[in-house]
């Protein structure tokens, strides 16, 4: 029913352009090149945000659905003098996460130059604590790929403190189905709204109420929601699930969201969108995520009268290094079209 091949292929773009927030500008142009191809109409917010508007018979009662193209990400803090660079983290995750990663310096200017991220004592071979040091931003440092031994060195490169700090994601399609990178969250959404976009307009669906889709790009620092399309009734964050010791989420279905840390989820909202699961035989799983915030919540916090949601493919060690399936993500899709299409 789904072209899986281009879902990958949107999936597998959308990895490859290093989008930390602040820093998406060449993400959000890609998105529009394909909705160009698409003859999808958008707009853009003074902020960045895109959103598509597809009309419906009903044009009061609007359902909007986010995703968030912004990720994880640094900034240059200080060049030291030995020629490293200290980080200050954009988002939410784990030092140790990124121990030994490839990253990518982008200047002001445009120039890109490559480096990893390193502890300040890095080998077992010279610091006898180097098991011990605790991994947090001030034992972190970023070492070129570059001739530098000085802070004049990599000032003459043109890197400048607030430049921006990109790390590899890393991306992999394995034979059985599973998709391991950095930054699934949120780009597998991502991947998945473009599709959707792309599966109404073609097959030319009528909906029963208008919808937007909403490209956000500021939610891992909390405000990505915070302005959202005129008459949206029902806002649903297209996000993940967070599988784990404890929880109920999977890899391999869809996930809703019961309650996160801005608290529960409009109960009418979960139950029509669990209805249509069990309707349409979409595997889905609930759960709920106590550290977790989403553009929904920042849509209530911007002080919208809005019903919200959030829902979302599994994915495995969020904000480490990722894993989801295309089981999930088709799992998504199946329901976010179906509930597109419900009266």
């Amino acid at each position: 029913m789904y072209n899986v091949d281009k879902i990958k292929y949107y999936l597998n773009n959308i990895l490859k352009i290093p989008s930390p927030t602040g820093f998406t500008s060449n993400i959000m142009d890609y998105i529009k090149e394909e909705l160009h191809l698409l003859n999808a109409f958008y707009s853009s917010t003074n902020k960045g945000s895109l959103i598509v508007k597809i009309d419906g018979e009903n044009k009061d009662y609007v359902k909007t659905f986010s995703c968030h193209v912004d990720t994880l990400g640094a900034m240059v803090k200080e060049i030291k003098a030995k020629g490293t660079l200290s980080l200050s983290p954009i988002g939410g995750f784990m030092m140790n996460s990124i121990e030994g990663e490839n990253c990518t310096i982008e200047t002001l200017e445009g120039k890109s130059f490559s480096a990893t991220i390193q502890t300040i004592k890095p080998s077992v071979h010279i610091h006898s604590d180097a098991r011990d040091l605790k991994r947090e931003p001030s034992n972190m440092e970023v070492v070129l790929d570059e001739k530098v031994n000085t802070k004049d060195d990599v000032e003459n490169l043109g890197i400048d403190v607030g430049d921006f700090i990109t790390f590899d994601p890393r991306i992999k399609f394995t034979d059985k189905g599973f998709i391991k990178s950095r930054h699934l969250d949120d780009k597998a959404s991502t991947a998945i709204l473009l599709y959707a976009i792309k599966y109404i307009t073609e097959n030319n669906l009528v909906l029963p109420y208008t919808v937007n889709f909403l490209f956000t790009n500021h939610e891992e620092v909390g405000h990505g929601g915070s302005f959202i399309p005129d008459n949206t009734k029902e806002f649903i964050a297209v996000d993940m699930g967070a599988p784990g010791s404890g929880q109920n989420s999977s890899e391999y279905t869809v996930c809703i969201c019961a309650k996160d840390s801005s608290g529960p989820y409009d109960l009418d909202l979960r139950k029509k969108l669990t209805n249509t699961c069990k309707s349409k035989n979409i595997a889905y799983k609930t759960d709920i995520y106590p550290n977790y915030g989403s553009d929904a919540s920042s849509a209530l916090r911007a002080g919208y009268d809005i019903k919200t949601a959030l829902i979302g493919t599994g994915v495995y060690a969020s904000h480490g290094y990722e894993r989801t399936h295309i089981d999930g993500i088709l799992c998504t899709l199946d329901l976010i079209l179906n509930y597109c299409m419900e009266i």
